[in-house]
């Protein structure tokens, strides 16, 4: 399928690994320009010379821990040409038991998880208003709906994202700007890997039976009864990304393999 996004100018934040490298692979092969990002110049250009192997891509390395950071991005894209997509990838996760959850803690994942979306969101949406097209997404996480007991703090900042996305996009109802919110359930990235890996070593049993016990009790209601590739989640992605999804804004899509136990 024909996207229709050849030439279309796409920032993914928080691009160099994971889901986010895979949705900057899946609009590069749908040619888009896309803008790759990370903290590390040398691994952002690195990564951006292996999607442009099959597309175009540019790096721009920036720290989405503060304002500078995020004006550093945009300026960065703004030299390639006039942003008409934005993913909101970048953040963070931590299983940490509730009650050793410092204030700044909070603080952090608020910040890294949520005002950097904000801030990129409020840097680009002008432009997009003004040409009349556009397209915003925020990688939530299923965990905004079903709150993970060993990260409340990481829960709740993909909850704020999925209030933020869905008022975004009544801020910007009748300008062909549409925002939307994508929930990834459990998916196979680095640091999932190493998360399982780590939980396999301290029980003394396999990874693979240390993923099969995820499913048995950390996420019983998984339907696919596996983690969901980033090739999977990043497929979804770029459609909400594309002209075909012109008649999809203020929406939470599911890409969670069944975890979330509702039909809506």
């Amino acid at each position: 399928m024909d996207l229709k996004l050849t030439d279309k100018i796409a920032v993914v934040t928080g691009s160099t690994q994971g889901i986010g490298r895979a949705i900057a692979a899946a609009l590069a092969n749908e040619g888009a320009r896309v803008i790759v990002n990370g903290r590390s110049p040398e691994r952002t250009e690195q990564v951006a010379r292996e999607i442009a192997a099959e597309g175009k891509a540019h790096a721009v390395a920036a720290d989405l821990s503060d304002a500078a950071g995020v004006k550093q991005l945009i300026d960065g894209a703004h030299r390639i040409g006039p942003v008409d997509i934005l993913v909101n990838n970048f953040g963070i996760f931590e299983p940490k038991a509730f009650e050793e959850v410092t204030d700044e803690d909070w603080l952090r994942f608020f910040n890294l998880n949520v005002l950097s979306a904000i801030r990129c969101s409020r840097a680009v949406m002008g432009g997009m208003r003004e040409r009349g097209w556009g397209r915003i997404l925020f990688v939530s996480s299923e965990s905004g709906i079903n709150i993970p007991s060993e990260m409340v703090h990481y829960g709740m900042t993909k909850t704020a994202m999925l209030s933020v996305s869905r008022g975004l996009a009544k801020v910007l109802s009748g300008t062909g700007v549409t925002v939307n919110a994508l929930l990834p359930g459990p998916t196979w990235t680095e640091g999932v890997a190493d998360f399982v890996e780590k939980l396999a070593n301290d029980k003394g049993i396999s990874v693979q039976q240390a993923k099969d016990d995820f499913f048995t009790f950390a996420r019983p209601s998984s339907i696919i009864r596996r983690f969901a590739t980033v090739e999977e989640v990043a497929s979804h992605a770029a459609y909400l990304c594309s002209p075909l999804a012109s008649a999809t804004t203020g929406a939470a899509h599911r890409v969670d393999g069944g975890v979330v136990d509702t039909c809506f």
